[in-house]
This record gives structure tokens, sequence and C-alpha cells, in this order.
């Protein structure tokens, strides 16, 4: 993509800001680099200049799409959403006139949610949307990273009920999901065991894995111990080889199942009674306040692997999709 340079441009009283736009499916070359008017918010509104967004799985996942029933929700031939984009950090630079909670120059970050929108220089979003104060020993890129991963993994462990001396296999440990699960089931008392390539090992042990094992040793084993809680992050294994690790009355969490996964799924927790959870999340302030929380208590890191600018966001996806990121990848959206 080529660099612009440009910041909010006026052309004839005209205020433009940069955007990624996705106008079709398909690879990372789909992402384009356009010149849009700032919006401007409704009565119940707040305008954010987005500081730092992130590019996660599922901006790829939408973008490919994969699975193919994305289509089903974002659009049957092209994407209805042109901006992809699911979490923001940024500074409030405009409020609408019902607004109460929120002024200019707060620091804010947040999701979104599905109505995307993140891959820009301005954002318009409810004040009642998944946004709250972003602390201020949280750093920008950390604010922006916060919500996909640690959302993601809150609320399926939620949905599992794990508890103190709970036994979790976290498969792709190193993966922003996978990092956020190790936390967050040691807070919540589980003996974590973390399986991603042997380069993570220090990383994820250092955010509380109890000890980790690499892919290939981990799927070969012909009489594999058992856990409570199977939880798959990066949807690279089949349903039968997770069920071989899973412990009678356990939970199967599949983050990245395909379409066949979650109809395979269906079946499965109906006839054979077995526990097994897919998406989509359920997204709620109560959670990325708890987050939050546990990050203002030392007890809770966003891991962040690099960060790109706005205009390398190409570049960002391929990263992203080839699956070997540790934590998050950051967009510096200020960044030229």
């Amino acid at each position: 993509m080529t660099n612009l340079h440009c910041k909010s441009i006026s052309v004839i009283g005209v205020y433009l800001l940069r955007v990624i736009t996705n106008r079709k499916y398909g690879p990372p070359e789909v992402l384009k680099l356009e010149e849009w008017e700032i919006p401007i918010p409704k009565d119940d509104q707040i305008r954010v200049r987005i500081i730092k967004t992130a590019v996660n799985s599922g901006d790829w996942r939408l973008r490919k799409p994969d699975p193919k029933i994305v289509r089903l929700f974002f659009g049957i031939f092209k994407p209805r959403s042109v901006i992809l984009g699911i979490s923001f950090s940024g500074i409030v630079d405009q409020v609408g006139k019902n607004v109460s909670s929120y002024q200019v120059g707060d620091r804010v970050l947040g999701s979104p949610g599905m109505k995307l929108g993140t891959y820009a220089e301005y954002i318009c979003v409810s004040e009642k949307a998944i946004i709250t104060k972003l602390p201020e020993k949280m750093s920008f890129a950390e604010g922006a990273c916060i919500s996909f991963g640690g959302l993601t993994a809150l609320d399926f462990i939620k949905r599992c009920q794990i508890k103190t001396n709970d036994s979790i296999v976290v498969y792709g440990a190193s993966s922003s999901v996978g990092t956020a699960t190790i936390q967050l089931a040691k807070h919540f008392g589980a003996h974590v065991t973390a399986v991603c390539s042997k380069g993570n090992f220090d990383l994820v042990k250092s955010i509380g894995a109890n000890e980790a094992y690499d892919y290939e040793f981990f799927l070969s084993q012909t009489n594999p111990k058992q856990y409570d809680v199977v939880f798959e992050c990066v949807g690279k294994t089949e349903i039968e080889s997770n069920l071989a690790f899973l412990k009678k009355g356990g939970n199967l969490v599949l983050v990245g199942a395909t379409f066949r996964q979650m109809w395979d799924a269906l079946w499965i927790s109906i006839f054979k009674r077995i526990k097994i959870h897919v998406g989509p999340i359920k997204e709620t302030i109560e959670n990325l306040n708890f987050l939050i929380t546990l990050a203002n208590l030392g007890k809770y890191k966003v891991v962040i692997d690099r960060s790109y600018a706005l205009d390398a966001m190409v570049e960002a996806h391929r990263y992203v999709e080839a699956g070997h990121k540790k934590g998050n990848v950051v967009i510096d959206v200020t960044q030229e």
C-alpha cells in the first residue's frame, strides 16, 4: 500500500480520514487504503480519534471468509461491513448532545462488536457500547488489544465454569486468546497445561502455565492425560482428537471452529451429551471491566508481539493469518 502521509485532510472544506476498506472477500491484498469524510456522531454517540487498533484471527477470518458460513451474516457476495476491525483505543474528540458518560479528551478503549469499523482514524460509537475509559497505567497499545483475546477467553471460561483445581489444556497457547486463557484460568485456580511451539515455552510459563508441550509431542501421545477443559484456540485440530484428552463430563472449547465442526459439535452435544462450546461469544461491559481490574492489579498482562502502521495492513494480515504471532498484533493508526 502507498503511504499517503495524511491525517485529517481538508479538501474544499471537507475533512477526510484514512480508512482501510474490505470491499470483497479474498486474500490480504483485497484490503485498500481510502479517504472518507470524517463521521459526525449522533446524539447518543461519541466520536473517537483512534490511536491504536489490532489485527486478530477474527479479522482475517471475516476477510477471507473462514468459515464460509460467515457470508450468511456479513454478506453473501461481498462484505456488508466495508471496514474491518473489532477493537480500539483512542481519545474522544466529539460527543453527541445526549451523551453524559464521556467528554472531549477522555482516553477510551473498547469494541464496536460486530458493527466493526476500527481500521480507521475515527469511529463513532454509542456511549453504551462495549467501551470504557483507558486506565492511566495502561498504554494505548494494551488498551486496543485487551478486548478481543480477553473477552473471548473470559466468555468461554465462564461457560465452562472453571474453578479451583480444575485442569485445563490450552492448545495454541501463545495466541491472543491463548495467552488470555492461561492467565484467566490461573486466576480462577486451574492447573494450566500449554501447547505451543517450543520457542514460546518461556512466554507461556511466564504468564502462568504450569507446564508446556510442543504440538508434535502432545498429539502423538498414545495414552494421553485427560483434562477437565480442552481449550482449542487456533482451529487446527479435529474434534475427535480433542475428545481423547477430555475427561468424562468435561468441556471442549473450539474457538476457531469450522462450519463442519460447528455442525458436528451440535450433534455430539445432543447424542453423546458432551459439552462442546463454539462461538460467537457474548461481549459485555462487565467482562471488559473485569479484565481491566485484573490488569490494574497486575494479574493480567496484554501480550504484544509487534506493531504495524495503518497503511501496512496487508502485511499485518499476512503475518496474523500465518499463525505464528505471540499474543497480539497492534496497528498504530497515527503512524505515517
